[in-house]
């Protein structure tokens, strides 16, 4: 809950009954073709692969004792005391038979692998019409009459048991199983028809009345906005019939604006005093900056472009002195994380920084502004985060360890290398136009490309020491220990239970979010209300699927970070992959950014799915514009899995141009109306969602193509060749190609592999053998564990005095921001024009990859 300090009143929280009267029941979405979507999934098909499974032999002969009908002995009830009795007299010889299954299939060392016969069934019907015929259908009372022999009935007796263990040793003892089926509680489910119903079932209506209502009231971080929503999360989880759902707490450092402390003001010379509105028209939470320095600053203007360390440079070249300044830049451009750009102010001597939304960037000039068009308005403020995300991830007075209620362990805000150390606030264009305008004169013009949107400038100057005096502050409510909840829903697996494919979006927003984040928390919950509809069918995926909800992503991926750094070990041990959806859509263009095992099960996805106007599939669109899966970047909840855990992770969305990023206007009636009108990209978004889910968790062998992971390792050697080059580093990179070439060698020996299985089973009917399912086990985990096993976990491993990020091949560069960095160790220390640190950091990224890449054999 947030402080007592900080509350909004522009919008009341909904109550419970108001909330869950737009919750639509994970029940009551079929529609009118319920039944026929019932039937097409649980058609009996033969493409989709059936798990080993064994259980009691007792369970196994339902059906057969359900069709001996017209029996004298009047009941099937009467039958099961026969066979009771039958096992009594036996039991000598059933009881070692049973020892031998349980030793077999119980086995501690093979869980995986542990079976049941529930639907054991459903074989021997298949296989009974070719064993020898018997008439089953007798009339047991009179032949028991007819019998007086006790020998007859002992024999008959023991060629029924003999039947029996023929039948467990065909299906079970004998080592093979049909993967063409799985049956669960009765129902056969193939793949074609899962997949079929999960991209039927979405529904675009129940993803605009999710947006519209967690769009009907603000939800920062730490308020009560957020902790409302992640009770609102939970419930949908417990509707969907989830195994197990958790919420879990971190407390964490974050920090609130006071209404009355934040100020910006030209207060010298007087004719030109003028103070800043700061607030914008549709008012529901006041501007700030989230873990921004508390603190009332004053000192000449200077107006520094985007505000990059190149840009402060320009300056200095033309003797501009920053020293106590407050400095003035804009979002975007050639420095994009806005908590770098207050860093680059405060390493060249300014006192604060003020961030301004520029129409040249995302207003006016692109195009109509909202409300009339997509594009920031006047007034449209964008918040943010600014603490060093290249530096530190998470709560930034734990780096490296959880907060967890019971930790005690913290840093001070002085003390955290995450943390700028100068004021900052974000500004409207409109409150931007008196204070360049009051630069006039001073200073020297700016170059043609410093030359913003903003109206009615006659000429733009850079400002200096002698330029009007203006006031910045920001007095912050700061609490240390702020709870935080993530919430945690899971489907256990059938096969590979404790493997899991993790699924994340964060829910915190720094308004109304209708773009960021909830695009994509609405998808995530139609999502959730699909996968919940296939759990009343008796459906289960192989491996176990957790869904969670994230809570003060936008300060700094705090609780995913957390989520973590306290499960680090088991993650490591268990996570095959992590899928993120953030901006979910705000354009109508297919993005995606990943780890490279990712993408023939994307490309088979896209090929799948049409886009709604084009009239062409997604994969279609793909290729024509040339698009690729990017590396990742260090913007989303994503960074922790990949760079710290070793998850291979995907981040995807739709996007398109500018919008009123992270304002009040970012609106259900800005994504009505412009973003995704008639919600058809969101339901795009949630179809591949879950087919990519589906592919991850139900597919018997892991969809993981590790050919192409060694394409762009070799592709990215290339690309840092060239960085080197236009560095004039002195140093030599034949241990990165020669890390590359073995790599691309050896996943070509591990990928042969999957095709002798696929030939094998497939060629056979799909029928596996436990030997050959144990070795498919052990392949999965090969493929899962390679992001891991490019981990630097040795002493000093990790990106250079930053060794919360261990990943060697993905990770942020010092001041490359959120954008996609490969190789960052090596592209900082050539930064710094240190060759022979640089030559260290190659040879020892080298010799990861090189050990990475003997996993895949050993």
């Amino acid at each position: 809950m947030g402080d007592d300090k900080f509350e909004y009143h522009s919008l009341p929280i909904p109550t419970y009954e108001e909330a869950t009267a737009h919750a639509s029941s994970s029940r009551d979405n079929l529609g009118d073709g319920s039944d026929a979507e019932r039937q097409g999934l649980l058609a009996r098909e033969t493409s989709h692969y059936q798990p080993p499974t064994v259980e009691s032999v007792r369970g196994s002969l339902d059906d057969l004792a359900s069709s001996v009908s017209g029996s004298s002995r009047g009941s099937v009830e009467e039958l099961r005391r026969e066979l009771d009795q039958m096992d009594v007299d036996d039991s000598a010889t059933s009881s070692s038979t049973r020892s031998r299954l349980r030793q077999r299939f119980f086995s501690k060392r093979f869980p995986t692998l542990t079976r049941t016969l529930s639907a054991i069934h459903r074989p021997l019907k298949r296989y009974l019409p070719s064993l020898p015929r018997f008439n089953f259908r007798i009339n047991l009372g009179d032949l028991r009459a007819q019998i007086k022999d006790q020998g007859c009935l002992i024999l008959l007796r023991v060629f029924a048991l003999m039947l029996v263990v023929t039948l467990v040793y065909v299906f079970f003892i004998g080592d093979i199983f049909n993967l063409n089926n799985r049956m669960i509680m009765g129902q056969t489910y193939s793949s074609s028809s899962v997949e079929n119903f999960i991209q039927g079932n979405i529904n675009e209506t129940n993803i605009a009345e999710t947006l519209k209502h967690i769009t009907s009231f603000p939800h920062i971080a730490g308020t009560e906005g957020s902790f409302y929503l992640a009770e609102w999360v939970e419930q949908a989880f417990h509707r969907a019939g989830f195994d197990e759902v958790e919420r879990e707490e971190f407390q964490v450092y974050l920090n609130y604006p006071l209404a009355d402390g934040r100020k910006v003001a030209i207060i010298d010379p007087p004719h030109l005093a003028w103070e800043a509105k700061l607030e914008e028209n549709h008012e529901e939470t006041l501007v700030f900056h989230g873990h921004s320095k508390s603190g009332n600053v004053t000192g000449p203007l200077v107006y520094a472009n985007f505000g990059s360390r190149e840009d402060f440079q320009l300056l200095a070249d033309r003797g501009i002195s920053l020293n106590g300044t407050i400095a003035l830049v804009r979002y975007y451009g050639t420095e994009g994380d806005r908590a770098l750009k207050i860093k680059a102010a405060e390493l060249a001597g300014a006192a604060g920084c003020i961030i301004y939304s520029d129409p040249a960037q995302d207003g006016f000039v692109q195009g109509p502004a909202y409300p009339k068009g997509r594009y920031m308005p006047a007034d449209g403020v964008q918040r943010g985060g600014v603490s060093l995300m290249s530096q530190v991830v998470g709560d930034v007075l734990t780096p490296g360890w959880a907060s967890t209620p019971q930790e005690n362990h913290r840093l001070s805000p002085e003390e955290s290398p995450g943390l700028v150390q100068i004021p900052s606030l974000p500004i409207s264009w409109s409150d931007a136009l008196p204070l360049l305008q009051a630069l006039e004169g001073h200073g020297s013009k700016v170059p043609k490309e410093w030359v913003g949107g903003v109206p009615n400038i006659k000429s733009w100057w850079t400002g200096d020491q002698d330029s009007p005096t203006v006031q910045l502050m920001n007095l912050q409510d700061e609490v240390d220990r702020m709870p935080i909840y993530n919430v945690h829903g899971t489907i256990i697996g059938l096969e590979e239970r404790d493997k899991k494919i993790i699924v994340g979006n964060h829910r915190d927003s720094w308004c109304l979010g209708s773009v960021d984040p909830g695009s994509g928390t609405a998808v995530f919950l139609e999502v959730v209300r699909a996968f919940g509809e296939l759990l009343t069918y008796g459906w289960r995926p192989l491996r176990t699927i957790e869904f969670v909800s994230w809570d003060a992503e936008e300060y700094n991926l705090v609780g995913s970070t957390e989520h973590v750094e306290k499960e680090i070990e088991r993650l490591r041990a268990t996570a095959y992959a992590y899928l993120n959806v953030d901006v979910g859509v705000s354009g109508p263009e297919f993005r995606a950014s990943g780890s490279p095992v990712f993408e023939r099960t994307l490309m088979q996805i896209l090929g799948r799915l049409s886009d709604p106007t084009a009239n062409k599939t997604l994969k279609d669109l793909w290729k024509e514009k040339g698009t690729k899966l990017e590396p990742l970047g260090a913007g989303s909840d994503y960074v922790a899995f990949q760079d710290i855990a070793g998850t291979s992770s995907i981040d995807f969305g739709f996007e398109g141009e500018p919008y009123p990023y992270h304002s009040c206007y970012e609106s259900y009636d800005w994504m009505e109306k412009f973003g995704d009108p008639g919600f058809q990209y969101h339901k795009l978004l949630a179809q591949f969602w879950g087919l990519l889910l589906l592919d991850l968790s139900e597919n018997p062998m892991l969809p993981f193509d590790m050919q192409a992971y060694a394409r762009y390792v070799t592709g990215w050697v290339k690309d840092l060749e060239e960085f080197a080059k236009s560095h004039k580093a002195e140093v030599n990179l034949e241990a990165m190609y020669n890390a590359a070439a073995e790599l691309e060698s050896n996943s070509l020996k591990f990928e042969s592999w999957k095709q002798a299985w696929h030939d094998t089973v497939w060629g056979s009917g799909g029928y596996e053998s436990n030997v050959m399912a144990l070795q498919r086990v052990n392949h999965n985990m090969r493929m899962a564990k390679f992001d891991t096993s490019l981990l630097d976990l040795e002493p000093g491993g990790g990106i250079p005095n930053r060794t919360q990020f261990r990943h060697v091949i993905f990770g942020p560069e010092l001041w490359s921001g959120y954008d996609a960095s490969v190789f960052p160790a090596i592209r900082d220390t050539i930064n710094t024009g240190n060759w022979t640190l640089a030559q260290y950091w190659i040879d020892r990224v080298a010799n990861v990859i090189h050990t990475a890449s003997d996993t895949l054999l050993t």
